[in-house]
């Protein structure tokens, strides 16, 4: 596995070097929108002449504020988004023009009622499931909606030619993730999980999309040269592990950091901020363009669909065509629908594809480290 690059960047460095950016692009007049979700269809933005910024909500620090308002015992990702913005210590946050919610979960959608108390925060009104014939037409409905806010909040108009024109570029750049993504399909492992999930998040803090095509671009052909002249035919006694669940990005140190330092590789991160959100593109030839955009984004495998069935035959194939051996489950504490959604996973892992399977349920402390490393050494255990 090669070492993270000279040049390697941190998700907080990132977060706060793109604090810097983000101000310059204020101060120059770009307008800025910022959003939680993947399911949120960022082409709008890019039509729109607007910088899309994923806000804070992976640390621990805002919590105690937030819960002098919300109750304790919902995610940490839910009180760390509203305590961020209580706090007023997230720049992302205080730079955006407009906050786009979504209603993925019953705590975010009622949190997002008093996030909008602080800064206006539209909410697009996501389907509970894609099965349903309404599914497609109604996630339409919700993106022409949201077109039309962007258009009345900012007084302009956005037309399909620039939302095609943005389709393209946002194709372009998930050709550009997917190609360094699957690079954890090389046996043995070319770079580690923990350098894949922080490179894909810490991207979103450039704010210019022809330089992280360019970045995942360059990043991937040096991770290919090194692995065709140091690693290729060469074998390796760790064990191969796709990470599944929620986001991980309050979280990537003491669990995908861990697991790799005891002498394993993630070599795939089936998450919404790893391999999840780039499996499929925009359908640029589509002769509605709205519908296109709708079936993309709700094709996502987030465990709020029910039924949720693509998720298994993606995670499926995954655990195929990456060689995985086993699969760690990240639950944030009281996410409801990964939790519940758990126990089909493991079934699935366990019984249908014969691998082994943990579930880590956790929170943004710091407080579970050693018991959480000590399970992670005991899974390894298990596979070797």
């Amino acid at each position: 596995m090669q070492k993270l690059p000279q040049n390697f960047e941190t998700y907080d460095e990132a977060r706060q070097k793109g604090f810097l950016r983000m101000k310059d692009l204020k101060d120059s007049g770009k307008r800025v929108i910022g959003t939680f979700c993947s399911y949120v269809p960022l082409e709008l933005f890019y039509a729109a002449d607007a910088v899309p910024v994923g806000l804070c909500a992976s640390s621990e620090e805002p919590i105690p504020a937030a819960e002098t308002v919300l109750p304790r015992n919902i995610c940490p990702l839910i009180k760390a988004s509203y305590g961020f913005a209580l706090t007023d210590t997230c720049p992302y946050f205080y730079f955006s023009d407009l906050v786009i919610g979504e209603t993925t979960c019953d705590g975010k959608k009622k949190m997002f009622e008093l996030m909008n108390e602080i800064k206006e925060t539209y909410v697009m009104q996501l389907p509970n499931g894609r099965d349903f014939k309404d599914a497609i037409p109604m996630w339409r409905n919700e993106i022409i909606r949201l077109k039309e806010k962007l258009e009345d909040f900012y007084q302009i108009t956005i037309t399909e030619d620039k939302i095609r024109e943005a389709i393209k570029l946002k194709n372009r750049e998930r050709d550009a993730i997917r190609n360094y993504l699957e690079l954890g399909k090389l046996v043995p492992a070319a770079l580690s999980g923990y350098e894949l999930g922080t490179k894909i998040d810490a991207a979103s803090f450039s704010f210019d999309i022809e330089e992280r095509i360019r970045n995942f671009s360059e990043r991937a052909d040096e991770v290919l040269a090194y692995w065709e002249a140091e690693r290729k035919g060469k074998t390796s006694d760790r064990p191969r592990l796709l990470v599944t669940g929620c986001p991980n990005m309050g979280v990537r140190e003491k669990i995908i950091k861990t697991v790799e330092e005891l002498g394993a590789d993630c070599v795939v991160i089936d998450t919404c901020n790893g391999i999840r959100t780039q499996m499929d593109k925009v359908d640029e030839n589509a002769d509605d363009v709205y519908e296109a955009l709708a079936r993309k984004y709700l094709n996502i495998t987030c465990s709020v669909m029910s039924p949720n069935a693509p998720r298994f035959e993606e995670m499926g194939r995954l655990m195929d065509e990456f060689h995985v051996d086993g699969v760690i489950e990240i639950i944030l504490q009281a996410c409801h629908t990964f939790a519940v959604e758990s126990y089909n996973v493991k079934r699935f892992v366990t019984e249908q594809k014969g691998r082994p399977y943990l579930a880590i349920e956790t929170d943004y402390s710091q407080a579970d480290k050693g018991q959480i490393a000590t399970r992670l050494g005991a899974f390894l255990e298990m596979l070797s």
